[in-house]
């Protein structure tokens, strides 16, 4: 049997900020298998892309920090490697494709510049004209005309999905293990979104790497995902397999969030359905399920325990108490 690529074990992570300590994430586990595809998903500030940044290393400072836990890669804590070893493994062994490309770049650097900056990093022994034949086949790779063209452009000269594209060709430079996508195809129309997700699903093909994707749309969820981890209030609340996830979710919240994808059997005009509250304030979580104030199951214990990351067949692991009742 495959051994996981990337092993997330127990992660805690913690902002200092004016109002007092915000726990982001907390207790956070899921595994990242070679050649796979794992979604996480949830609403905007359950912590989906603080996780990635904690992986990463990336986290503001001095405000945020990694208070528990381990991020196991190819035998390495990532949290506990020396600055210099990460330095070595961030951009070169994972990469991260960011969730505005138009602030990930540098406005007043030309694109060829920025590209070519990963490889002074990462692949010194290239020199200048190695570098920009490598930089080309990447553009071109990622499907962007006239690629010799385009170097010599500022990001403001392209377009959106141009943009985006730039910032894959940026981290596949590398050919990296795995490939982070904070949420790549949010700003993107329609169109443009189906070609990103088919660019990512057949430089994977071609690559094997795996590939962590981070949204909060569950139909790209299923477009291009193997596995899906469910977050809520920092917390994994869900994860299984793709299908088994979609054909019997477990988790209130999980059933809530795909009630509210519109279907073609709709009636027309009529009201989407909702899931009624807001997310807890980092800052006033609820003891027990961080899910109470907005479940419609609540009962005594949900609001005195945490419910247990319960594991079940098929890998589907649900943190409810009453999620028996929905098999």
């Amino acid at each position: 049997m495959a051994q996981p690529l990337l092993q997330v074990r127990h992660l805690a992570t913690e902002f200092e900020t004016e109002q007092g300590i915000a726990r982001a994430l907390d207790d956070i586990s899921f595994e990242l298998m070679p050649g796979e595809t794992l979604g996480i998903v949830g609403e905007s500030g359950c912590g989906k892309s603080v996780t990635s940044l904690s992986i990463m290393r990336l986290l503001p400072k001095p405000a945020g920090r990694i208070v528990g836990g381990e991020v196991l890669f190819d035998g390495r804590d990532l949290v506990q490697l020396p600055a210099d070893e990460m330095h070595d493994i961030r951009g070169n062994r994972i990469a991260m494709i960011f969730q505005e490309p138009m602030t990930a770049l540098n406005p007043v650097y030309k694109v060829g510049r920025q590209l070519e900056e990963t490889l002074l990093l990462h692949k010194p022994e290239l020199n200048e004209s190695q570098r920009r034949e490598a930089c080309v086949a990447m553009l071109e790779k990622v499907g962007i005309p006239a690629p010799q063209r385009r170097l010599n452009e500022y990001p403001h000269q392209l377009s959106g999905g141009m943009r985006q594209r730039v910032m894959i060709a940026m981290a596949l430079l590398c050919d990296p293990d795995i490939l982070i996508a904070d949420e790549p195809t949010t700003a993107l129309d329609v169109t443009i979104q189906a070609q990103i997700l088919q660019l990512l699903r057949d430089l994977q093909r071609e690559n094997g790497m795996s590939i962590i994707f981070i949204t909060h749309d569950f139909g790209v969820i299923a477009e291009i995902c193997d596995r899906v981890v469910v977050m809520y209030g920092g917390r994994i609340i869900e994860q299984a397999e793709i299908l088994e996830l979609f054909d019997h979710p477990l988790h209130p919240y999980t059933r809530g969030l795909l009630q509210a994808i519109p279907k073609l059997d709709t009636e027309p005009k009529s009201l989407l359905k909702t899931i009624p509250g807001m997310v807890p304030s980092l800052f006033e979580l609820p003891v027990g399920c961080r899910f109470q104030n907005r479940c419609e199951f609540v009962e005594p214990r949900c609001r005195e325990q945490v419910p247990p990351l319960e594991d079940l067949d098929n890998g589907h692991q649900v943190r409810c108490f009453r999620a028996g009742e929905f098999r």
